[in-house]
Parts: C-alpha cells; structure tokens; sequence
C-alpha cells in the first residue's frame, strides 16, 4: 500500500529510562544527527529522493558513524525529507539554507523498534554493537488516556515514530497506522451534521449539541495579561517567559480544540450520520471579529481535526457557502435582517419561529449543503440532515426518531444549553 492508503496516527507518551540507558540512548542520537549530517552533505544541491540520497549517501553513513544498517537507511531518509522541505520553501519565495542537526531526536520504525502493549514497554535499538534498551511507556493509570486506542487496538499498527530528549525527559511520539476502508456507498437517506461556529461558542451543530468558548476565553484573556506584564518588564528572560507563554497557551488552544473536534464526530457518530458539514471557511475572521476564542489559526485548525478524526470513522466533511445562514429561517426559509436582534437570539419576523442563533444557522448550514446535493452530480446520497430527536428533509420536512414520540417540540423549541462537556442537559 502507499502512504495514501492508510490512515495515521500519534500517541505522545513518556518513557521511564535507566541511567545507563540514557546514556546510551543519548549517544546514539548523536550518531543519528551526525548521520543525518553526512547524508545531507552529501546530497545537497544532487538529489532530494530518499532512494536516490540513500544511494549517495549510505555508506558514508556507515563508515563515519557507528549507526546500524537500518538507521544509516533511516538517516538517509531523514535527509531526504529536510532537502525536499528547503526545496518546497524556496519554491514558495522563502529562504531555505542546508539542514544542520542539533535537536535531541532520533527516528525509529519497525526493525529498531518493537512495541509491547500488554508490558506497556518499548525495545530500541542503540549504535553499535549494543544490545537494544527496554523502557516503560509512561502512561495513565485509568487507561482514559488516549494513548490506550491505539496500543490496545488490533487495527492500529506502530509505526515510524520518533525519539525526544527536551528538559530532562524522553517522550517517544508512536506513530500508528491503519488501512483505509472503501467507504460504505451511501444511500439516497443519508444523513449529514450541520456545524456552525460562534463568537460565544466555538461550535453548535444541528443536533443543539454547545461547545461553549467561554473557558477559552477566559484563559486566553489569562494568556494575554501575563504576556502584557512580561512585555512591560522588557528585560532578556521576560522575553524568554513570554515566548514560553505563547507556548503553553497554544498547546492549551489545541488540546480544546481536539476536544472539540473529538465531540462532533462522536455527535455525528450517535445520530449516525454520513458526513458532517460547515460553513466555508474563506472569510469567517472577518465575519467573526469578535470570535475572542480563536487564534490566527484556530478555525482552520479545528476543521482540519475534524476532517482526520472522521476520516478513520469513515465520514466525508465538507464545507457550504455561508451566505444567508445566519438570519435565514430554518423552518420557514424567510430571510431578514431583522430575524437576529442579537448575538446570540433568532427570532423569525414571518413564522415566530425563537431560538438560538448559532443553532438555527448549523441547521441552515446543513440544508443548504443537501439543497446543493440535490442540484449536482456529486453523488454523495445524502437527503437529509440530523436534529436531536429527528431527521429534516429539504421539501419533505421533518421526521421523528422511532423511538421518540415528543421529538418534534423538543427541536423546535429553544435548544437546551450545554453542559461543560459540551452535552446538552
């Protein structure tokens, strides 16, 4: 199979390393660099394909350097991927000077590395004539960590992962993988997840599940007074603890938006859906100014989070034209300006149809994806998009759930809000 043909996936976990281990692990990522310097060395401005820089550059690798066969190969490979890189830059009008090697990591992939789920252990392999080193895999106790889905699944199977040293620690990123599936033909009743994404939420779907943004404001704002203090202070280490600052904030920005991302799917999941469907992005900042929430590139990060982690659960996620989505009634279709007096209020002037704003527009967001569907030849199958309790059809109108008798009033009504987890009550 090709790279294309399997989906990928990275757990972080640390490693618990002996002393002496440590100290043979840290001279074989010096190896490793040195390595991965030669190759370069070798190959710059001759080659950028790792067959063709392993070639040229194998067995200075081995003859300069105490790494094993695999990792002389592996080393070549590195090099390949970093000139290619430089190359991608310039070609894009940026500067891109000749690789140099000085981080504390090395890579690793099936033959260096064996991984041990049951023991939670790692074996990797050392330069030279050293044996390989087992370490434990640091790892929640609760076994909620996310880690634990991939190591104790049959599907996914380890990969090339990498090695670090950073601040007195070893953290080893697994690489999983595992085959793609053809994706189930979907049927003319598929169903599609409506999103939109808020100013006071960070998303709503059509099935009146909240992502609230209110923490991440609050943290952001957090982020930002700390950063004003040390910008005040001008000295070399406030400089330092800023960037440190950004830093963390960043990290926390993406762990929420993983969650996030993690809770649509699941949303999608529940009410089982074919794909799962939000306004374009092209523009949102501009009409989300007030979006405190989000970072320069926060909107596109979420949905690319929501594109991989649907894409190993076999669902599409595409994206619609906004236009209208917001004081467009979702029951009636009457658009007006003044069918939103406020951020967060919809209120139709034509049908009396009251509720929150962003939900209202997730449901558009998803009717004027099947109203496109049904105009194209895309071939999607999809007819319909998912409420709480129901299904909507464009022209056809609403469907209740088998099971739920009193579905219809309770979409219609105002969305009840949602709790911290995002779950509505």
């Amino acid at each position: 199979m090709s790279g294309d043909d399997y989906h990928r996936r990275t757990a972080i976990t640390r490693l618990a390393v002996s002393s002496t281990d440590e100290s043979l692990l840290r001279d074989t990522i010096e190896e490793w660099k040195q390595g991965c310097q030669i190759a370069v060395d070798k190959a710059w401005m001759w080659c950028h394909s790792k067959s063709d820089v392993q070639q040229l550059a194998y067995d200075g690798v081995r003859e300069n350097t105490n790494l094993g066969s695999q990792h002389a190969i592996l080393a070549c490979h590195q090099a390949a991927e970093n000139i290619k890189s430089c190359i991608s830059r310039r070609q894009d009008g940026k500067k891109a000077s000749k690789p140099t090697y000085t981080s504390p990591t090395i890579t690793y992939d099936s033959r260096t590395m064996t991984v041990f789920p049951e023991k939670e252990q790692v074996s990797l392999t050392t330069h030279g004539d050293h044996s390989r080193v087992r370490a434990d895999l640091v790892l929640p106790d609760d076994k909620d960590g996310y880690q634990h889905q991939y190591l104790d699944s049959d599907e996914w199977e380890p990969t090339e992962s990498t090695l670090h040293y950073r601040n007195g620690d070893w953290y080893l990123h697994l690489g999983f993988r595992k085959p793609k599936q053809d994706a189930e033909e979907a049927t003319e009743n598929g169903t599609v997840l409506g999103v939109d994404l808020g100013v006071n939420e960070i998303a709503v779907t059509s099935t009146a599940r909240f992502f609230s943004a209110g923490e991440l404001n609050h943290k952001r704002r957090e982020f930002e007074r700390v950063r004003g203090d040390l910008q005040k202070c001008g000295t070399r280490n406030a400089h330092r603890t800023m960037e440190a600052v950004s830093g963390r904030e960043d990290r926390y920005v993406k762990h929420v938006l993983h969650s996030v991302a993690n809770g649509i799917v699941e949303e999608a999941l529940e009410h089982d859906c074919d794909g799962i469907v939000f306004e374009e992005l092209d523009g949102i900042r501009e009409r989300l100014p007030e979006a405190a929430w989000h970072s320069e590139w926060a909107f596109d990060r979420l949905y690319e989070y929501v594109e991989y982690k649907a894409e190993a659960e076999g669902l599409f996620v595409e994206t619609t034209n906004p236009k209208n989505t917001s004081k467009r009634c979702a029951e009636c279709g009457f658009i007006h300006d003044a069918n939103r007096p406020s951020r967060d209020t919809f209120e139709c002037q034509q049908c009396g149809n009251r509720n929150h704003a962003d939900y209202n527009a997730a449901k558009n967001v998803a009717d004027v994806s099947l109203r496109r569907e049904q105009q194209s030849s895309r071939g999607r199958g999809v007819s319909q998009y998912a409420l709480k309790s129901g299904t909507v059809t464009p022209n056809r109108g609403y469907t209740p759930y088998s099971t739920e008798s009193e579905a219809e009033s309770t979409d219609k009504s105002h969305p009840q809000r949602a709790s911290p987890s995002g779950r509505a009550k």
